[in-house]
């Protein structure tokens, strides 16, 4: 008398079942696999449907890989797919015997009579093994995560490059009908109408909101400068505008200085305090209550700050995921690009194509979440070497030429009177004090100028220059009114305001760096 099967017996439990199947079986679907390879070789339109969605490794089965990288190579060199020419190839490779032979593919041609959804069944197979590549990840980390001897950190830069990896190599976006494209665009366009003319995030600046028309999803843009020039009193400044006055969610990745450190610096921006008063807290009555009712915008704003030292593109990435999720911000700041890791498996390479890897990353960020990504960069030390106006150029971008090819949008800080120059070069001759030039260098959808700031480097901050009707309004205003308590005296030079650490650590064979 024949035993009864132990696995498929009916007195085993239904649910032992299903778990020795989730237990040994890797996530798989063979028969959609057959269907699709067996709609490739009878219906070209399938093999045009599904070619830019697979790749060989995706096949669970050997024979299936095999006959898809039969019908790839087919499909490359413009052969036409069909059951005669992927045996012959096939035969070529050596592979037609250990696949099963004409036989098993005139079965699989058997299986379907179009290609009908095979998109569809293609993505499912797509699916498995997706699951099949996090299952490998996870069982690496485990492995990883019990010898003693990784570094964490290398852990984490490492599991979060190999999900990626998954993510970028598999997630694929399809192309979009001009209709569509179309409709999208005129109701883009009916948006703007309703806003002014602005159709991104307003950065607070007039005459940069004019020339920019805001800062657009998915953009990235660069602003550049040498040490002292005032990068991160820009973006802060622009951070507080978009943040207090537009109420639209920020995030600022700081690299530099610490999340308390820049809060004071907005605070010393918003209530007219200087930077040396907040940090000793030898502050006034008048002062203690100017603080006080001053800061209560600040602290409803959308901000969002991050201090992570050395963050590496793949964890800037993960942070700046979990925010738009979250907290749906819709602007991105890193201060500043030189100070990021590419990490992962790009720390063997050398720092040129390190910042390669980072400008090109931070462009897909920007795309992925479809919000502006802004990155402060530095210059090169050509800006202090040249003679004249020392106004930066594109050429002085600092370590890869590759920054300027990916951004939309590369600008430049110039302060004339950092170098000790007292007059514009215009016909005016107008004094540079208290000024700022905002360099617009690229700009891929529009066009390119100079747009003169109000530069007041007590507070740390940037302003339009139309707010004042002269370089010295501000100074003398602030002198002048004796019943304003909330008015601060004798405030330390522009060019002693504070100060950057980035100046003493970032270039050391800089001796022309001067804090600021």
């Amino acid at each position: 008398m024949e035993k009864p099967n132990p696995i498929v017996g009916r007195k085993i439990d239904k649910t032992t079942i299903i778990n020795l199947e989730r237990g040994k079986i890797p996530p798989q679907s063979v028969d959609l696999e057959e269907v699709v390879l067996g709609a490739m070789m009878i219906d070209k339109k399938g093999v045009d449907e599904v070619i830019d969605i697979l790749h060989p490794e995706v096949f669970y089965k050997d024979a299936h890989r095999f006959i898809y990288e039969a019908i790839f190579k087919l499909f490359e060199t413009s052969e036409p797919v069909d059951l005669l020419t992927v045996s012959t190839q096939l035969r070529r490779d050596g592979r037609l015997e250990s696949i099963g032979g004409d036989f098993y593919l005139i079965k699989l041609t058997q299986k379907v009579a179009s290609s009908a959804h095979i998109e569809f069944h293609a993505r499912i197979i797509l699916q498995k093994y997706i699951q099949r590549s996090l299952i490998k990840i996870s069982n690496e980390i485990i492995e990883e995560a019990y010898d003693d001897g990784t570094d964490v950190f290398d852990l984490l830069d490492n599991a979060e490059s190999k999900l990626y990896d998954v993510t970028q190599g598999n997630l694929k976006r399809s192309a979009e009908t001009a209709q569509n494209l179309v409709i999208q665009a005129k109701k883009r366009i009916e948006e703007i109408a309703n806003k002014e003319g602005l159709s991104g995030i307003p950065s607070g600046f007039d005459k940069v909101d004019k020339l920019t028309s805001g800062w657009q999803p998915s953009d990235l843009v660069i602003i550049a400068a040498r040490p002292g020039m005032g990068k991160t009193a820009l973006v802060l400044s622009m951070a507080r505008n978009i943040a207090v006055n537009a109420d639209v969610p920020v995030a600022f990745f700081s690299l530099e200085m610490s999340s308390v450190q820049l809060i004071t610096r907005l605070i010393s921006s918003e209530t007219g305090l200087s930077s040396e008063k907040l940090r000793t807290g030898r502050l006034e009555k008048h002062e203690w209550e100017q603080l006080n009712v001053k800061v209560k915008a600040l602290e409803k704003a959308p901000l969002f700050i991050d201090d992570t030292p050395s963050l590496s593109i793949f964890d800037l990435r993960a942070k700046a995921r979990r925010l738009s999720s979250q907290h749906k911000i819709k602007l991105i700041i890193i201060d500043y690009l030189q100070l990021m890791t590419a990490g992962g498996s790009q720390k063997g390479g050398n720092r040129e194509q390190e910042i390669s890897t980072i400008s090109r990353n931070l462009k897909a960020l920007a795309k992925e979440l479809d919000v502006p990504v802004i990155a402060l960069s530095q210059l090169s030390r050509a800006v202090e070497t040249r003679g004249g106006s020392k106004r930066p150029i594109l050429s002085d971008l600092r370590e890869s030429g590759a920054i300027e090819q990916d951004a939309d949008i590369v600008s430049f800080i110039y302060r004339p009177e950092y170098y000790k120059i007292d007059e514009w070069d215009d016909e005016e001759r107008t004094p540079t004090q208290g000024q700022a030039e905002f360099i617009v260098a690229k700009h891929r959808n529009g066009g390119l100028d100079n747009i003169r700031l109000k530069f007041i480097g007590q507070l740390g901050k940037f302003d339009n220059l139309d707010d004042f009707d002269s370089p010295f309004e501000f100074q003398s205003k602030m002198n002048a009114d004796e019943e304003n308590p909330f008015l601060t005296k004798n405030l330390p030079d522009a060019n002693q305001a504070f100060g950057s650490s980035m100046n003493d650590t970032l270039d050391p064979e800089d001796d022309n760096d001067v804090p600021f």
